[in-house]
């Protein structure tokens, strides 16, 4: 008999490929000890057998039934239940990494009974109340392919908070019933087949299939889907949320770098709807989890003898972690991680060299806005993914597309979304004027080495051309950013390139070493024949 369901613990000895990358990373935190909130998998399996069907396998409701009572002991909570209620996240994860292609719903669970529980275990109907709001937002996006915007504005800071959010709530719910053709279910183990269905359903839509087009990924693998307790980043003033590189992922040096949000939940975060605050604003405000992450982060590297990303929710002051995988890193980031994880004995010389490509080594010494250029600077904001991208201003994916036929364009959007994927993939470079270094944007630039500059405060995009620095510049406008300073200038203006950096050098001097070959060859040479070593080397 086929078992869909796998418990999320440091036991099962099961691949990527059954249980998602998402999902085993977490088994190997459970064995790092690190806090990972309880939950079950939904299997690889189950999702390929749904694509066939277009149903939920046979036999998977009695497993979902059988795995959410044991999180409800786990826990000691009861799901939907009219006293101290457990919500879940639902989230997907397939065996290679898709950042946002998929479809998450947080707070599941959360039935209009379940709501009231929640306000009266806590005090706090404005938390209770917009947490639902969250799931109904979720399973809005999911369901109908747009968010679902009520209109109402609720502030927890003000006395009809609550009263707003009831309003934002009923709002919500009716663009469900008339975009969908039904309701959500307020019954929470339907609500959760039906999260499932739709992390499924995710799989196969357009914006995941241009991803995987895109890198090379095999449409029949399917996703995995991941059910925890939820940890809520909204909870109160000691709760947040963020995203953290063991590592600068624009330059490599060894130190801690993200992004957080207080008072928010995970989706805030890589959505880029809100500004988020620097990683290191955490040690501030809460030493605690600060010291707790940072811990983790040398763990996992550790473990993993690399750079890695995490993501992670506090709930009063608590930490606990939900992803984490490679860093990823391109560029001369790469080479400095490559080197001083040899540095550091994680990993050896030989290893550095192979985790280093060609393509990483075109892109090492990067290039930037000279700063002596008479430059027409129009707007400054974060550089997420380094180098320089000349192009012609484009306001949508649509015209992104149409205009990449005759030459660069710069895709300028307020943020980006995983329905922007086939914009993205057509630009040379990106620019938002929403978000941090860990938002959409700024991952999937960096997953195709496209230089990138978010979170320019105050940068508006309409349908005609963008206005910054109180000038308005109209789409097809020839600009140049600059994914390092976060500089974006209107022209074309003189482009500088960094020379080799010491780690670079000291890679190259290590390839010569292995190769024998000290003659004078192009460094992608030098490199590739230390590498046509080593694999010699290997198979004799």
């Amino acid at each position: 008999m086929v078992r869909w369901v796998r418990p999320l613990s440091a036991r099962p000895d099961e691949t990527a490929e059954v249980l998602g990358a998402k999902a085993h990373g977490l088994v190997t935190l459970h064995r790092l000890g690190l806090p990972v909130p309880p939950g079950f998998v939904v299997t690889t399996e189950a999702c390929r057998a749904f694509l066939r069907r277009g149903r939920l396998p046979d036999g998977l409701h009695a497993e979902l039934t059988t795995a959410m009572g044991g999180l409800e002991t786990a826990t000691g909570r009861r799901f939907g239940g009219t006293r101290t209620p457990l919500a879940v996240s639902v989230r997907s994860g397939a065996s290679v990494s898709m950042p946002g292609m998929m479809d998450t719903i947080l707070n599941l669970g959360l039935t209009t009974d379940a709501t009231t529980a929640l306000a009266a275990e806590t005090g706090d109907a404005w938390f209770a109340l917009e947490s639902r709001s969250r799931l109904l937002s979720t399973f809005a996006a999911a369901l109908t392919g747009g968010a679902a915007d009520s209109g109402v504005l609720a502030r927890r800071d003000t006395a009809d908070g609550p009263a707003r959010l009831t309003s934002e709530i009923a709002a919500i719910e009716a663009v469900i019933e008339r975009r969908h053709g039904r309701a959500v279910p307020d019954d929470a183990l339907a609500q959760l087949e039906l999260a499932v269905e739709t992390v499924f359903s995710s799989w196969d839509t357009p914006r995941a299939r241009t991803y995987r087009e895109l890198h090379g990924i095999p449409h029949d693998l399917g996703t995995a889907v991941i059910v925890q307790a939820m940890v809520y980043g909204n909870r109160d003033e000691h709760s947040g949320t963020g995203v953290a590189f063991s590592r600068d992922p624009n330059t490599g040096e060894n130190v801690p770098f993200g992004d957080v949000l207080f008072g928010h939940q995970g989706d805030d975060v890589v959505s880029g709807r809100t500004p988020t605050r620097p990683l290191r604003e955490l040690g501030a405000r809460e030493p605690a989890v600060w010291a707790a992450l940072v811990d983790a982060l040398a763990r996992i590297e550790r473990h993993d003898r690399d750079a890695c990303y995490v993501e992670f929710t506090f709930q009063s002051g608590e930490l606990w972690l939900l992803q984490a995988r490679p860093g990823r890193f391109v560029g001369g980031a790469t080479v400095r991680v490559a080197t001083e994880l040899a540095d550091e004995g994680l990993i050896t010389r030989q290893e550095a060299l192979l985790r280093v490509s060609p393509q990483h080594l075109r892109h090492a010494r990067t290039p930037r806005i000279a700063p002596s250029a008479q430059a027409d600077i129009l707007a400054r904001g974060i550089g997420a993914c380094p180098g320089t991208a000349v192009g012609k201003i484009a306001t949508t994916t649509d015209a992104a597309i149409r205009m990449a036929v005759d030459g660069p364009v710069i895709l300028v959007r307020p943020e980006t979304s995983p329905h922007d994927m086939a914009g993205l993939a057509a630009a040379a470079g990106i620019v938002t004027a929403r978000g941090g270094a860990a938002s959409h944007a700024a991952v999937v630039a960096r997953a195709m080495a496209k230089p990138a500059v978010v979170g320019i405060g105050d940068l508006a995009v309409g349908p005609t051309g963008i206005r910054a620095d109180g000038r308005f510049i109209g789409a097809g406008t020839l600009v140049t950013i600059d994914g390092t300073s976060g500089e974006v200038a209107l022209g074309s203006p003189g482009i500088v390139t960094d020379t080799a950096d010491a780690h670079l050098r000291r890679l190259l001097t290590w390839a010569d070493e292995v190769s024998g070959d000290h003659s004078e060859h192009e460094e992608a040479e030098r490199l590739a024949a230390a590498q046509a070593a080593l694999r010699q080397a290997r198979s004799s």
